[in-house]
């Protein structure tokens, strides 16, 4: 970990203040949903079907997961304030494109660069790590993304007003106004944390065997890939059910979808709170639980004959609250298992995790059907969910095995 200054508001040649952390991360989630609700009205637009317009969601994870391989070695080569601007740059001038284009395919190129952005909350995430050890850690990441999660619940219904008023576009105009301003206050206020770690380009490539010879750093991948699958799957099949299903506006879908960010701002905060206290192991553990059985409550009324919108995104509340206990402290121990390697696991962790959302949010989109109602897609996110659990129990045993042991992982 470096040694760093104290830290002081916009001096860049020290360390940032959390609420630029909260702020990066914030403008990378909303750049994923904002313009969610509008999907409808775009796929009318560029004359196209749903489909096409659904891949602006499941490209994009693919693109971001496969940029995370990248960001991490190259934030452990070059440092992260660098790539944390150069990451801000492609994504303005990505959202310019999209706010221009004339056909689905140029919207959907230019919308893959906006995934640029994704370099903003993987090395928040890294920062945080440079600065604080790993408990510790799990409580700022924790508060980092509580704050954070404000944005997808305002997100989509900003989004789906500004849709309703002035058309699809004034979603993408909004993210160049803020995509701007973040590049001003980044460069003001983010100051380096990382100590240059010496090797090339590719040596650094050359430090991932290390990480996946771990088996602590799979448990935790998969904990939290599996556990953010069951937000991803509803990412991708939401608006469907919304609209088709229970045929809602765009204003009022803009509203509901941001279900699971009111309880993954309740999440985050417990892991805030208690992280240290307990340890990430029992926060996961207990996040993963909480995931399921909000799914498994949701199921169970449609199955018998007593689901309707407000079970479906109400129990979305419960999904988020579980994402927000497991999440930050997931990735706190990401990073630990080799904390020289910070930068290189945050993205090597956020691809499994993010791709693993991209392939959900895709499948989501492909089991929904008229005439199929919401239970294709409870499905799909209660065997998610369910993974999650034995992703986590198996950490911990082996976490166990090795303490009696007198081991390191």
């Amino acid at each position: 970990m470096t040694a760093l200054r104290p830290v002081r508001f916009m001096d860049r040649s020290t360390p940032p203040k959390l609420v630029t952390l909260v702020l990066l991360a914030g403008i990378s989630v909303l750049g994923m949903n904002i313009f969610v609700p509008s999907l409808a009205i775009m796929a009318e637009y560029f004359e196209t079907d749903y489909a096409v317009m659904q891949l602006s969601v499941s490209l994009y994870l693919g693109v971001n997961a496969g940029l995370q391989l990248v960001i991490g070695p190259l934030s452990d080569k070059l440092g992260r304030r660098p790539v944390i601007i150069g990451g801000l740059v492609v994504f303005v001038l990505a959202t310019l494109g999209c706010m221009l284009a004339q056909s689905a395919f140029v919207f959907l190129v230019f919308r893959m660069m906006q995934a640029g952005v994704v370099t903003a909350m993987v090395l928040s995430r890294a920062v945080v790590r440079d600065m604080v050890p790993q408990d510790q850690a799990a409580s700022m990441i924790g508060y980092v993304t509580m704050g954070m999660s404000v944005v997808p619940m305002l997100g989509p219904a900003v989004g789906g007003v500004l849709a309703d008023i002035y058309g699809w576009q004034a979603s993408f105009l909004l993210l160049l106004i803020l995509g701007l301003g973040m590049i001003v206050w980044t460069w003001a206020d983010l100051g380096e944390t990382a100590r240059p770690s010496g090797l090339s380009f590719a040596q650094q490539f050359g430090e991932y065997p290390e990480l996946l010879r771990s088996p602590r750093f799979w448990g935790y991948a998969m904990a939290a890939a599996f556990a953010s699958g069951s937000f991803f799957s509803y990412m991708g099949g939401a608006a469907f059910v919304g609209t088709e299903v229970f045929g809602m506006d765009q204003t009022m879908l803009g509203i509901v979808f941001g279900a699971p960010a009111l309880g993954y701002f309740t999440g985050n905060f417990v892991s805030g709170r208690y992280s240290r206290r307990f340890g990430i192991n029992k926060m996961i553990f207990w996040g993963t639980l909480i995931n399921f059985c909000g799914i498994a409550g949701s199921l169970s009324l449609f199955l018998l004959g007593m689901g309707s919108a407000s079970v479906f995104f109400g129990s979305m509340v419960f999904v988020g609250i579980g994402n927000g206990m497991v999440l930050p402290n997931a990735m706190a121990g990401t990073l630990s298992v080799r904390p020289h390697l910070a930068g290189t696991a945050s993205g090597l962790g956020g691809a499994i995790n993010i791709g693993g959302g991209a392939a959900l949010s895709q499948v989501a989109g492909e089991v929904l059907a008229p005439g199929t109602g919401a239970t294709p897609l409870l499905w799909l996110q209660i065997s998610t969910a369910f993974a999650a659990i034995l992703a986590i129990t198996y950490v911990i045993r082996r976490t166990s095995r090795l303490d009696a042991l007198d081991g390191t992982a």
